[in-house]
């Protein structure tokens, strides 16, 4: 074991603070890396301030799985990583390997899967710590090669918020010819415009914000919809292939089925905490179909890194220091942040 520096928060009503936790020394097949940027997801203030009953956080918690940085050391049995190497870590850090998710690259799934942080770790007998940390130790199977030409903080977001708005699009083949949908401009709605037109795909965002428009038109949407309007949404009446759905309030899903061709899918990556309801009409009468997506397994989430390698993709950020976090998270409840915060660990490291 070795000490890590860390920053923690020790209730949910508790200010981060700056700590030290404990750190297996790497094994056989175990890769160590200097974390030098963790974006902040939404998620993390759940974790972070309990608000999640079915995943109780156990304290301290170190939140953070948009990790990235350097490999460090790696054990005698790596073979895809060497010092030096620019690497990143998302929402796991192991799985059984064995299970039919794990076979289908679903790890995400696997009954087994150890999440980043606030996850049993069989390692240590505690819980993970998660990426607000200088450094992590994680077996090989889960950490993705950032290219080169990304910037690396704009790329930590691509390992929650790029992956999430990635699989769905891939699962239901976004490309060239279709008509894509987006619901919400926050930290999830903006990567899913950015890979819509990457794709090729014709893009449209719709907000409850007018003031949006000049931004959702900068990163890439074609047309922007204000979803008040009624008669701007009559107009797109079943002409959209797919919709992606990113906003995590209770809202109308019946307005965006409605927008839908016949066999177009509606899928939610936003996750609010009352229950929608679901018309069943809306879902009928088109053969129309309503999914949900989870992140994306390893193979998968190092597909859309080299993609945004190849389209210089990165999340639009704004990098903070450590001292910042407290107020980042008050800025996100307000929807303060263009698009994503992005930590700067050199400031961990500095104090």
């Amino acid at each position: 074991m070795y000490q890590a520096k860390a920053c923690s928060v020790a209730s949910a009503t508790a200010p981060f603070t700056r700590t030290t936790i404990e750190r297996r020394d790497p094994g056989p097949r175990d890769v160590q890396l200097e974390i030098l940027f963790c974006g902040i997801c939404h998620s993390d203030l759940h974790q972070a301030r309990n608000e999640w009953s079915g995943m109780p956080t156990v304290y301290p918690c170190v939140p953070g799985h948009e990790i990235v940085g350097r490999v460090t050391r790696v054990g005698a049995a790596v073979t895809k990583f060497a010092p030096g190497d620019r690497v990143g870590v998302g929402c796991m850090v192991d799985s059984d390997g064995s299970c039919p998710q794990c076979q289908e690259h679903f790890e995400q799934f696997c009954p087994g899967a150890v999440f980043t942080y606030n996850s049993p770790d069989r390692h240590t007998g505690k819980v993970t710590y998660g990426g607000y940390s200088d450094s992590v130790v994680v077996d090989e199977r889960f950490v993705l090669r950032v290219p080169g030409n990304l910037d690396l903080a704009g790329a930590a977001p691509l390992l929650c918020a790029g992956i999430t708005t990635w699989s769905p699009m891939r699962r239901q083949g976004v490309g060239k010819g279709q008509k894509v949908g987006v619901v919400g401009l926050g930290g999830l709605g903006h990567m899913g415009v950015k890979f819509a037109r990457a794709l090729g795909a014709q893009v449209v965002v719709f907000t409850t914000t007018a003031g949006k428009k000049a931004d959702a038109l900068r990163l890439g949407a074609h047309e922007v919809v204000v979803s008040r309007d009624a008669g701007e949404m009559g107009k797109h009446a079943g002409t959209f292939d797919f919709i992606l759905d990113t906003v995590s309030a209770r809202h109308d899903l019946g307005a965006y089925l409605h927008l839908l061709r016949r066999g177009g899918n509606l899928t939610l990556v936003g996750a609010p905490d009352e229950p929608h309801a679901v018309p069943a009409f809306g879902l009928i009468l088109g053969n129309k179909s309503l999914s949900g997506s989870l992140i994306g397994g390893i193979r998968e989430t190092q597909e859309m890194l080299d993609f945004c390698g190849e389209h210089g993709i990165t999340s639009d950020v704004e990098v903070i220091p450590v001292q910042q976090i407290d107020q980042a998270y008050e800025r996100l409840l307000r929807q303060d942040v263009k698009y994503r915060f992005s930590i700067d660990m050199a400031s961990l490291r500095a104090g």
